[in-house]
């Protein structure tokens, strides 16, 4: 079996070339994200990844976590060492307000660093995922009091927090949340109610968990506009912060799951002794909008599991072909004796779609990481709404489009491994199980292309979309007027994606009020649309700058070749599917439509 390694080049490439490290750094409160500290953390996470969470991995799907009989749970062999290892070395706090104990690098940094994660042991970081939300949410709408208390030992992972939405009969309809909360003399509020599909609910690893819970107050009004959002911990915290007397909070089952099996998935109590003693985040009936703070951030993160799932796969499948011996490939001498599969054809049309799909998301969330950045610390107000524009409509896609893209690789990954990629033994198949909940999690494909239709193009009449657009075409210019004839190719296709890109926008505008349901209908097409143009443009990107580094002898020669065949690869077997997914939208949405449910 293979071992995971992270693609540093790749990594210090997107970051200094595309997404402007240099740049970002300069913002106020990053300037000690040199280069060579950026580099030193990313070498020091690698080489975490590789050593304590990578080896954990495989063993942790085998035992998987297990309820106790006292409600307790019990995380795989292992976990709670390397997660007191993973808090040790400041990983929880890299990105976070050195006010409440954080590092305050820049976002950039950490979603390198969290991409690591993610390839080496998913299961493993879920934890501090879901606590990288509750952070946010405390940090930002949290009182003073509610700060101080919960986030310095959330930043320093001494405590975990969750996000609690989820209600059996609700599902991602938030409007149906029927979880209480009634106010106490104290100020205090008092819950009662069921959450389920509670990541890290109960877990081994610390002495308190925080939960960030949506319910109503008795006198709240109907639908989403009635929800609050409260601050729940396992333990009651004391004034001195130090957690006291148990809370009426219980794990009463976790779930049997396809996969992230070592991840305990919990249904949520509340209540059963007379009510959970909850805190008031924010004013009443803003959790919704309060709870979008954890989600948008957790979007993003989860859109970067599915980066991290397919960088895995390709690792394992790569090994697999080099050393699998099988046949001699099509085209090679008649002489030759058996080779290694890689040497096949159609092996390495599906190393190349993996690997072209894997580096074009990771660009796209990078880049996206980068805008958020300046979105908060550029000095220049319209810098900042720009910035903010473009990371807004970029977060469904960097999600959507990054998990969905991971179901085919990942399972490409098993495809080259052939019959021994449906052993278990073998790895493959855990990241195909693994990598599945990734387009479900935090709102499912169909929620982010609602979300990019909906909110992101018609909101401000397409106004952010078309300046993405604008920055795609001038990239095809200048591959198409390259002195680099390479690259002509790979401009006239994302020319082509392009222009297919402005005519779906301007069918949605159009459309969306007058027939609407066939616009969502293929409002999954779109979204597919913008993720493959997203990738092609990064990639066009990335082969400009290799090819000026090659031409003025800088860097590593062959890496930069690569670069380039990537982006060549994607333009001419992945860019077109842009103008044949715009046919399909304008022309074949509504025909999801014309077969009554009831024939179905």
């Amino acid at each position: 079996m293979s071992t995971y390694r992270a693609p540093l080049a790749d990594m210090h490439f997107v970051m200094n070339e595309l997404a402007g490290l240099e740049q970002v750094a300069q913002l106020p409160g990053f300037e000690e994200a040199a280069p060579d500290v950026v580099a030193a953390i990313l070498e020091e996470a690698a080489k975490f990844a590789t050593e304590v969470l990578d080896p954990l991995n495989r063993p942790g799907d085998v035992e998987g976590a297990r309820r106790l009989d006292d409600g307790g749970v019990r995380t795989p062999a292992g976990f709670k060492q390397a997660y007191e290892q993973f808090c040790a070395n400041g990983w929880n706090g890299l990105a976070k307000t050195p006010e409440f104990g954080g590092q305050g690098l820049p976002h950039l940094v950490s979603t390198a660093v969290e991409e690591m994660w993610h390839s080496s042991n998913l299961a493993f970081d879920l934890c501090p995922l879901l606590t990288q939300g509750a952070i946010e949410a405390i940090d930002l709408v949290g009182s003073p009091e509610q700060k101080q208390l919960y986030l310095p030992k959330l930043i320093s992972g001494e405590w975990t927090g969750t996000m609690n939405l989820t209600e059996p009969q609700a599902g991602s309809d938030l409007a149906a949340v029927r979880t209480r909360a009634v106010r106490q003399p104290d100020g205090s509020y008092r819950l009662a109610g069921t959450k389920i599909f509670i990541t890290y609910g109960e877990h081994d690893y610390t002495a308190n968990i925080v939960h960030l819970v949506l319910a109503r107050t008795p006198d709240a009004p109907e639908g989403v506009r009635g929800i609050s959002l409260f601050i729940v911990p396992k333990f009651i915290v004391g004034a001195d912060g130090s957690p006291g007397e148990r809370n009426d909070v219980q794990c009463t089952s976790i779930e049997n799951k396809l996969g992230i099996h070592a991840s305990p998935t919990c249904v949520m109590t509340y209540g059963e002794k007379g009510g959970a003693t909850g805190y008031l985040v924010g004013e009443e009936n803003r959790g919704l909008e309060y709870m979008f703070i954890m989600m948008n951030a957790a979007r993003f993160s989860v859109g970067l599991e599915g980066v991290g799932m397919g960088e895995r796969a390709y690792q394992r499948s790569v090994a697999y072909a080099r050393e699998r011996v099988q046949g001699r490939a099509v085209g090679l001498d008649r002489a030759s004796k058996a080779g290694a599969i890689i040497d096949h054809p159609d092996v390495r049309r599906m190393l190349m779609t993996i690997r072209a799909h894997v580096e074009g998301t990771r660009v796209v969330a990078y880049v996206t990481a980068a805008a958020l950045d300046n979105a908060r610390r550029h000095p220049d107000p319209a810098a900042r709404r720009s910035h903010q524009a473009f990371a807004d409509l970029m977060i469904p896609i960097v999600k959507g489009h990054s998990t969905e893209v991971a179901q085919e690789v990942v399972s490409l990954g098993l495809q080259v491994h052939g019959g021994m990629g449906y052993i278990e033994e073998t790895g493959a198949a855990q990241y195909l199980r693994d990598a599945r909940i990734t387009t479900i999690y935090e709102g499912t494909t169909g929620i982010q292309a609602n979300d990019l239709v909906g909110r992101k193009t018609v909101r401000d009449g397409g106004a952010a979309a078309r300046a993405v657009i604008g920055e795609i075409e001038k990239t095809a210019a200048h591959l198409t007027g390259s002195a680099d004839a390479s690259l002509h190719p790979v401009g006239a296709a994302l020319s082509e994606a392009a222009v297919a890109l402005e005519d779906a926008v301007a069918w949605v505008l159009k459309s969306s009020a007058s027939h609407a349901r066939a616009v969502h209908a293929g409002a999954a097409h779109y979204l597919r649309m913008w993720g493959l143009a997203a990738s092609g443009w990064q990639l066009g990107r990335a082969a400009l700058a290799a090819s000026r580094k090659l031409a003025a002898d800088e860097g590593d020669a062959a890496f930069m070749r690569a670069k380039i065949g990537t982006a060549r690869f994607f333009a001419a077997t992945l860019l077109p599917q842009v103008a044949a997914l715009g046919r399909t939208l304008m022309h074949g949405g509504e025909t999801a439509l014309e077969v009554p449910a009831e024939q179905l």
